[in-house]
């Protein structure tokens, strides 16, 4: 007697029971394992897993404090998917971290604040200044950038043009409202943050050197960026979530002000956030090789070489469901 004999002969409830016993090791082979960062640029990634099911997957998102640390778990084995600022996704390709970048999420997302009572307006004025910085966050590879561009020296000891002070994004603000720093270049919301509070006040955005407007990267391991039916399933949500979102802006400031931070942040605080990264697609090998060479040029990320970023972008996924939804180039 075949399965399909011995099924027919089941009564209609132990057919039910049977083939519930079968779907769950069939919907095991649609779990994507996704890293996160908890920050207002990056809440559309976290939204793929409310609508995921819509898209015939399950996603299991984990929150990390900074982009090498998915690249730690990326490594480990504990993701198929990361989200994360480029410098991660570059330094972990240089060494050896088996990724391809697949879109790009966000741009932006970064200011250069001082304390309101130094009164600083340009990056000039940093000179002889303590400036806080998330250590091998984009954040430090455009601090070096325009420290560069504007020829000043910088250093985490005294005796350069500026001293460089590493803290996690949180620890930053706090830093500056205590005048413990004189300046810091932060990630939003936080910035946003500190200028609403009134202790942090814009010096510039710092997006007028070679790398222009820092694009967050969205990254697949390379075993399963070929398991090509799932794979495109994901990204077809991703661009489902994004486009979503950028269709629908309420309902992002709902969902990235009281899901993902828990009315942590305000409204307002988001609108101003999301104004200096707005959430977006795309992204070309030409931006990250910028983005990696500076990093290489300033002993960003412990790279022996920059990656030739044409061998890892691969953005035929994204393409194809940008044109499934009808999204124009």
């Amino acid at each position: 007697m075949t399965l399909s004999d011995s099924l027919r002969r089941m009564r209609p409830a132990l057919l039910i029971a049977a083939l519930l016993a079968v779907s769950p090791a069939r919907a095991a082979d649609d779990v994507v394992r996704l890293g996160n960062l908890k920050l207002v640029h990056f809440g559309a990634i976290s939204y793929i897993k409310e609508i995921a099911p819509q898209c015939g997957i399950k996603v299991e998102e984990r929150l990390f404090a900074k982009g090498p640390d998915v690249m730690q778990a990326i490594i480990a084995g504990e993701l198929d998917v990361g989200a994360t600022a480029s410098e991660a996704a570059i330094s972990g390709r240089a060494n050896g971290v088996p990724i391809v970048v697949v879109a790009g999420f966000a741009r932006g997302g970064a200011r250069l604040l001082g304390r309101p009572d130094l009164d600083m307006k340009t990056v000039e004025s940093l000179k002889s200044r303590k400036v806080g910085v998330t250590r091998g966050g984009i954040q430090e590879v455009l601090l070096a950038a325009e420290l560069a561009q504007h020829h000043m020296t910088w250093s985490d000891r005294p005796g350069k043009d500026v001293q460089v002070i590493y803290l996690a994004y949180p620890d930053l603000n706090q830093a500056l409202m205590q005048k413990n720093v004189d300046a810091i270049m932060q990630s939003e919301p936080y910035s946003s943050q500190a200028i609403a509070e009134g202790w942090g006040k814009e010096i510039l955005k710092p997006y007028d050197t070679p790398i222009g407007e820092p694009v967050r990267t969205l990254v697949m391991t390379e075993a399963f960026y070929a398991r090509r039916p799932l794979a495109q399933k994901f990204m077809d949500c991703f661009v489902r979530a994004t486009k979503t979102f950028i269709d629908q802006p309420k309902l992002a400031e709902a969902y990235v002000t009281g899901t993902l931070f828990k009315h942590q942040i305000t409204p307002g605080e988001f609108r101003a956030a999301m104004a200096n990264s707005p959430y977006s697609y795309d992204i070309t090998p030409e931006h990250l090789q910028r983005t990696a060479d500076t990093m290489f040029r300033y002993g960003i990320g412990k790279m022996s070489r920059p990656p030739v970023a044409r061998d890892f972008v691969k953005t035929d996924l994204l393409e194809s469901a940008k044109r499934s939804l009808g999204i124009q180039p």
